[in-house]
């Protein structure tokens, strides 16, 4: 029976293993088909290999593989799963088939049914939920196998033991190890952009400075030459469009200089909320021009210490993005909530917009990336750079026509 046990663990290690060893230091790991397939072939080869005990009773974990993809992918992933479980059931044959095909069917109805909810929960609760859902999936069916043989004696309950210990334990071990995985790319990612941050930081901030003197001093006869009485209006022109252009420059090299180390003379300590209040105002005559509708509260008493301006252009930035976001629709409602959760300060920005696909999120805040047409990515590379300053972390949720959600969470 151990040997069995352990062979169907092994089974179930076998996706987890080639996503450690294959895809877990590629830039997009997740492949759905992929995944659906590596399952399908471990409940197949749990199910042609049961786990056999003593008594005459057997059982297998067909169900562990089942219930980790109807969680994090929800019916359209599930759905081939079902398919092949009932599929290969039915070429095995025997008494239970059609009893299993019932049972198959109400798990596949209810279980992934959690998954947007399960999606959501932290971590630990993620590895809790899994694990109960595994116990009372197999706890429903030995009731439902119970009542077909009508015979509860001690040989069934001790199956029944086995199999919610078996269920249990292995479901643990396995979510441990996904959600290690999940961790260790959202860590590389936070790593890489961090790095990638830093190193903006510091050329934008040595190459700006540069750039300006040259700028100023340039800027600076200019304006001697415009105000000269001996030149012709013709010239008087030419200066003055070189001048605007040279304050076109100015703006972009302001604009580069806000990745820079935050500034002394504009560090502050607070709970935000001068800020917030004075972004939201700012950015009232644009959404009222875009017709949306801004939904505000704040609810926070924690303090940290950051650069004000950097703030203040973050959450301008990402504002604005959701204003434009909404432009196409005609209008919506953007909804900024800022709010404490366990020493730390959260920002919701949400708007109802057009959305962005999950290779769109990926690359936010990647230089020169930008989903707008005439857009630089530079706006939304300044919020990631100043939420980064304040060893905070951006998660975006987002779906394809119905509007995004920023969500920042900044320690104290």
């Amino acid at each position: 029976m151990f040997e069995t046990l352990l062979l169907n663990f092994l089974f179930l290690l076998f996706p987890v293993l080639i996503v450690v060893i294959f895809f877990e230091n590629r830039a997009y790991p997740y492949n759905n088909r992929l995944l659906v397939f590596m399952s399908a072939i471990t409940m197949v080869l749990c199910i042609a290999k049961p786990i056999k005990l003593e008594m005459g009773f057997i059982y297998d974990l067909r169900y562990i593989p089942f219930i980790l993809v109807a969680l994090f992918g929800g019916y359209w992933n599930v759905l081939p799963l079902y398919l092949i479980m009932n599929i290969y059931r039915f070429y095995l044959g025997g008494a239970g088939t059609f009893p299993s095909f019932l049972f198959s069917t109400a798990v596949l109805l209810l279980v992934p049914y959690l998954s947007k909810r399960f999606i959501k929960l932290s971590s630990k609760r993620r590895i809790l939920w899994a694990v109960v859902i595994a116990a009372l999936t197999m706890g429903l069916y030995l009731i439902n196998l119970g009542l077909i043989t009508d015979k509860l004696d001690q040989q069934f309950w001790i199956l029944t033991v086995y199999a919610l210990l078996t269920h249990g334990a292995v479901m643990s071990i396995i979510m441990i190890l996904i959600e290690q995985i999940i961790t260790n790319i959202k860590n590389r990612d936070r790593i890489l952009q961090s790095e990638r941050l830093n190193v903006v930081s510091e050329l934008a901030a040595s190459v700006s400075h540069e750039i300006r003197n040259p700028l100023t001093v340039t800027s600076g006869f200019l304006q001697l030459l415009n105000k000269s009485n001996t030149i012709t209006p013709e010239e008087k022109g030419y200066v003055e469009l070189s001048l605007l252009e040279l304050n076109r420059a100015e703006k972009i090299v302001s604009d580069y200089l806000s990745f820079a180390k935050p500034q002394s003379d504009n560090m502050v300590c607070s709970n935000m909320k001068a800020e917030a209040e004075y972004t939201k105002n700012i950015i009232m005559p644009y959404a009222t021009i875009h017709k949306v509708d801004v939904q505000f509260n704040f609810n926070n008493t924690l303090n940290k210490c950051y650069d004000k301006n950097q703030i203040q252009q973050c959450l301008i930035n990402l504002y604005k993005n959701g204003i434009e976001a909404m432009r196409e629709k005609d209008g919506g409602t953007l909804s900024i909530d800022i709010s404490e959760k366990k020493q730390n300060i959260v920002i919701s920005i949400q708007d109802t917009g057009i959305g962005m696909t999950k290779e769109e999120i990926s690359r936010l805040g990647k230089p020169y990336y930008s989903t707008k047409e005439e857009g630089t990515g530079l706006g939304m590379l300044m919020a990631y750079s100043a939420i980064n300053k304040v060893k905070g972390i951006i998660e975006v949720e987002s779906e394809k026509g119905k509007g995004t959600t920023f969500l920042i969470t900044i320690p104290t």
